[in-house]
């Protein structure tokens, strides 16, 4: 279900990709779209954290798709390079930053409990964490030369990947339930967190047996 959506959207960003290229005669880039995507999450994090829920939820699924469209618009330019990837793997870690932000101030102010907000700072260190252990899962598999190893794709997914994180935050802001949103995305991202360095760790035994 989650692929055939997947699938759907990316369909839907590869025309608008192509509406934009031709549109623009190709001077819109996929690094200007990635740090226009970065920007606009800016005042997205301010709706959070002013509990304009709706206004905020819809701007995220808006710029959320910017991820993908980023990523057709390279293909489609043929201009996919480790800059690009690395800007975009870095913007998506800045943006989710300044939603947990947000979302932090929007638990204190909502609730007027303020240790409710060590949720949304568990959900930032546990989303980052996910990132941290597939890169450096990726390093310790190069350093002992693995086969078969895919850079920047074995140790992705799990069960909450950064699109599910996203719209477990969509659907909390729907419901004006930010704080349990954020509640799961922090128990969700530290369990994919450890699923990852299982499989991390599963893999680096393999390869030196």
């Amino acid at each position: 279900m989650i692929n055939a959506i997947k699938q759907a959207l990316r369909a839907v960003m590869h025309l608008l990709a192509r509406v934009l290229d031709a549109a623009s005669g190709g001077q819109i880039t996929p690094n200007g779209v990635t740090l226009f995507g970065l920007a606009m999450h800016l005042p997205i994090a301010w709706l959070i954290a002013t509990q304009h829920n709706y206004w905020a939820a819809g701007l995220l699924f808006v710029f959320g798709l910017f991820d993908t469209l980023d990523g057709e618009l390279a293909r489609l330019q043929k201009r996919e390079s480790p800059i690009g990837a690395l800007l975009d793997s870095t913007t998506d870690r800045m943006k989710e930053i300044m939603l947990y932000i947000g979302a932090a101030y929007a638990i204190i102010a909502s609730t007027g409990r303020p240790y409710l907000a060590v949720w949304a700072v568990a959900a930032c260190g546990c989303s980052l964490l996910t990132s941290y252990i597939n890169a450096a899962g990726d390093v310790a598999m190069a350093k002992v030369a693995a086969q078969g190893h895919t850079v920047n794709k074995g140790f992705r997914g799990g069960l909450l990947p950064l699109e599910i994180r996203m719209f477990i935050l969509f659907v909390g802001l729907l419901s004006h339930r930010v704080t349990l949103a954020i509640i799961v995305i922090a128990v969700g991202a530290g369990y994919t967190a450890l699923a990852r360095l299982y499989r991390v760790l599963r893999k680096l035994r393999e390869a030196h047996a």
